[in-house]
């Protein structure tokens, strides 16, 4: 038996928008019709199953380009099977998960490993990232064909840069010529070793800073290379004005660059610092209302194409300590969809825009089938947007509860989410 979404507002960016049913047969969407066609009447209902959507908003499953699996070498932080769950209750059909595991997914084996992981866990689907450089070490390049064949999407260093200009050249040219991205954590480590962002915050609570620049400068030599090889270039986690402008500058000139930022950033200031310790430090770090507003506007103008979480799992014993020792990072799967709505509701981007950089620009991005239309794979996320909820960390399925969000009202969250025609989430039978 099939299975037939009724009533719906589908919202397929660049293919339909509109009241429609969806139907879906063996893992396919077999199609889309409209409630007002002679041909939704003539639909046998008993050859299908019905899910109502009236009043819901139904899209392409949502896609997480940035997250941290932890697993292999830190399950106690996070496992594939958690964090797929995790996903699966965000809305996300589908992450890619980052290389900075132990061991470094620098290797077939590894990649192998997370894939057959994956496939047991049977929820969101899982693109592994491999590293560009061996062991994360920004010396030898990886041997990027295997990784590819392996099944990698992308290939980062996330939580390093790779400071080597002539190796991130080599870097770029050798994915280029693989048609992948390279994912850049752009941070220069000369003007990091702050813990937050420098600014009237940091001087207030007396902890070093870290300036705009240290980003920023690195963001504009990343740039320089991708304008140089003509290679995909995508920049993760932005979270500065002089980034934004320095990315909607380029793409001006045609430079092949796309970029991210989080929930956190279009979201919070450094202020939260004072109220939510460590839970609110992360890499790059909250920054001014100023960078706020400007990557608000850079979501509005398409200068960033994605929303991505940088899902960093961790335990309250590397959280629970001085903030200068604490780790970096919060988790975001479970609230970030929620977090969108809100720039929905806010009149920063309509909801079309926020189902691009949530599913139709990853999919673009990293070269992935993502959409409702005849014949693609029926990964499909179903929103109630006018669900209101308070965050409650606890009872989220990621295995760590580093939110600043928990506690928070929000409205707006996925009710259902397929992969392959698969429910693997179903918030009325959870």
């Amino acid at each position: 038996m099939g299975i037939r979404i009724s009533g719906g507002m589908v919202v397929d960016p660049g293919h339909y928008e509109g009241i429609a049913d969806i139907l879906v047969e063996d893992g396919k969407v077999v199609g889309i019709v409209e409630k007002s066609s002679d041909a939704a009447s003539s639909i046998q209902h008993d050859v299908f199953r019905i899910i109502d959507a009236s009043g819901k908003i139904v899209t392409p499953g949502l896609i997480d380009m940035h997250v941290h699996l932890r697993e292999p070498g830190h399950e106690y932080k996070e496992t594939i099977a958690s964090g797929c769950l995790a996903a699966a209750r965000g809305g996300f059909s589908v992450v890619c998960c980052m290389p900075n595991t132990h061991p470094v997914n620098d290797s077939v084996e590894v990649t192998a490993h997370i894939l057959l992981e994956a496939q047991k866990a049977g929820q969101s689907r899982v693109y592994p990232v491999g590293a560009v450089t061996r062991g994360l070490d920004g010396i030898q390049l990886c041997e990027f064909d295997k990784l590819k064949q392996a099944g990698i999407v992308a290939v980062s260093d996330d939580g390093h840069p790779v400071t080597d200009s002539r190796l991130m050249r080599k870097g770029l040219e050798q994915a280029g010529r693989l048609g992948m991205p390279v994912i850049s954590h752009s941070e220069d480590l000369s003007l990091a070793g702050g813990v937050m962002n420098e600014g009237e915050v940091s001087r207030k609570l007396g902890y070093k800073g870290i300036p705009n620049a240290c980003e920023s400068i690195m963001v504009m030599r990343d740039i320089a290379l991708c304008e140089l090889t003509g290679a995909p270039l995508h920049l993760a986690h932005v979270s500065t004005a002089e980034s934004v402008r320095a990315i909607r500058d380029a793409k001006a000139r045609g430079v092949n660059v796309t970029a991210e930022t989080a929930p956190h950033y279009f979201t919070l200031t450094d202020k939260a610092v004072e109220k939510y310790g460590t839970y609110a430090k992360m890499s790059p770090p909250l920054r001014s209302a100023r960078d706020r507003a400007a990557i608000r506007e850079a979501l509005a103008d398409g200068t960033i194409d994605v929303i991505a979480t940088d899902h960093a799992p961790h335990t309250d014993r590397e959280k629970a300590v001085a903030f200068a020792n604490a780790a970096n990072g919060i988790i975001g799967l479970e609230t970030s969809l929620s977090l969108g709505l809100k720039l929905v509701k806010d009149g920063v981007l309509s909801v079309s825009a926020m189902v691009e950089k949530m599913a139709a620009n990853p999919a673009r991005i990293l070269g992935l089938q993502n959409c409702l239309r005849p014949g693609c794979p029926a990964d499909i996320t179903i929103i109630d947007p006018e669900l209101p909820y308070v965050v409650d960390a606890a009872a989220f399925a990621s295995l760590s509860r580093n939110t600043p969000f928990d506690g928070w009202h929000l409205t707006g969250k996925a009710v259902l989410t397929m992969v392959d025609g698969r429910i693997v989430y179903d918030s009325s039978k959870n």
